[in-house]
């Protein structure tokens, strides 16, 4: 895989463009011809799972319905993330952009913005921004009206389905796939959901052309995107990548000079030792084994100081609390791995113990129902291989 160097982007909060010129030049390009764009930039879903947009906005538009939603999914619960907040509070049009994009492309005429209830705080301003974009609906001609949801605090509900279910009135929790949201989405109709940061960087690419975009980053992961820097770094704040960087390159930008970790994609990603620092690269290419991580965009720096039993009995201690509870693997395998952990800690069980946790681990993976069951082995797992010691003693 081609290595790209850490290089610092200035798209997402670039003052050098106007919203309303690039939705109006998007508004007179054929609708096929949006959706090739995005195919060719390479662009992937910016909230961590990494979906094509371009093939998830052509699979809503080719849906035959008299009706058709866009959700902007701001339920930015992920540890160690806040970058999307900072989205909302400087650069709302941009996002609002986006969605009047996909409405153009999709055939959607209603959209949402699924605010996170902690950030409820950004409501006064995103209204007063609404009616700012509503009324460039009306003169660009386009029959396309956003509100405001806001979510009640459940981390689950960052799951694309759990988050439509929420918003019918039902539990938030997640929905059998297939069908997908673009098939059958909110209300049963054909759905787009994106990423605050996903919906920006459409508006981004029609400016700057697909190549452009994809000129920067590495081979199957385009682009840049926008990190939150946390934990022990003299660094810390929101800051625009290239993609394709390794995390020796990050560590020795962001990093204290002491960093033994690195916890890649907040409670749900990878903890990353020292050691590997130089072979793991961010980007959409697979999981740690191929040497190159995803994420939503946390990236955590530990020190020597940090205990990681800790770390990973706060993640835990999370989960355990923000399961659904709907399926066993995730509402027993949460509470088991938390109660073996401290079991193996204060001695009463042996050692070897931490190996039937990691295969419990393991079977949450491939059994739990959605993302949040099936990512509690990622942090898990690599913390227990890499500081086994650190579960011990």
């Amino acid at each position: 895989m081609a290595k790209r160097k850490l290089k610092r982007v200035d798209l997402i909060f670039s003052k050098d463009c106007s919203c309303r010129d690039i939705l109006a030049a998007g508004l007179q390009k054929p609708r096929e011809e949006i959706i090739q764009t995005l195919i060719a930039s390479g662009l992937k879903g910016r909230g961590g799972a990494g979906f094509p947009t371009g093939l998830k906005w052509k699979m809503a538009a080719n849906e035959k319905s008299n009706k058709k939603y866009v959700i902007c999914n701001a339920d930015e619960g992920e540890p160690g993330t806040f970058k999307d907040r900072e989205i909302l509070d400087r650069e709302p049009l941009k996002v609002l952009g986006g969605m009047a994009l996909c409405a153009y492309v999709t055939g959607a005429r209603e959209g949402f913005v699924y605010l996170r209830h902690e950030y409820r705080f950004l409501i006064p301003k995103l209204e007063k921004v609404l009616d700012t974009f509503h009324k460039w609906m009306e003169e660009l001609n386009l029959d396309f009206n956003v509100k405001l949801f806001i979510g009640a605090g459940a981390y689950v509900c960052g799951e694309e389905t759990s988050l439509i279910e929420s918003m019918e009135g039902k539990r938030g929790e997640p929905r059998n796939k297939p069908p997908y949201p673009t098939n059958e989405g909110y209300l049963g109709k054909p759905t787009v959901v994106n990423n605050v940061e996903t919906f920006v960087y459409t508006m981004m690419i029609l400016r700057i052309g697909a190549e452009e975009f994809k000129a920067m980053g590495i081979e199957g992961s385009s682009g840049s995107k926008l990190f939150s820097v946390s934990g022990d770094t003299p660094k810390a704040g929101i800051y625009e990548l290239e993609l394709g960087m390794t995390l020796d390159e990050f560590v020795k930008e962001f990093g204290d000079g002491d960093a033994k970790a690195v916890q890649v994609g907040g409670a749900s990603g990878f903890c990353v030792p020292r050691k590997r620092f130089a072979e793991t690269h961010i980007g959409y290419q697979g999981g740690l084994t191929g040497f190159s991580l995803p994420t939503g965009g946390s990236m955590m720096i530990f020190n020597s100081s940090r205990s990681m039993y800790n770390v990973l009995h706060n993640y835990l201690e999370f989960f355990e609390e923000e399961s659904c509870g709907q399926c066993t693997p995730c509402r027993v395998g949460c509470q088991q791995l938390l109660k073996g952990i401290e079991a193996v800690k204060r001695g009463e069980k042996s050692q070897k113990y931490l190996n039937d946790l990691l295969r419990l681990a393991d079977t949450m993976k491939i059994t739990a129902k959605c993302g949040l069951g099936q990512s509690v082995g990622n942090s898990f797992s690599s913390i227990v291989e890499n500081f086994r010691e650190e579960m011990i003693y």
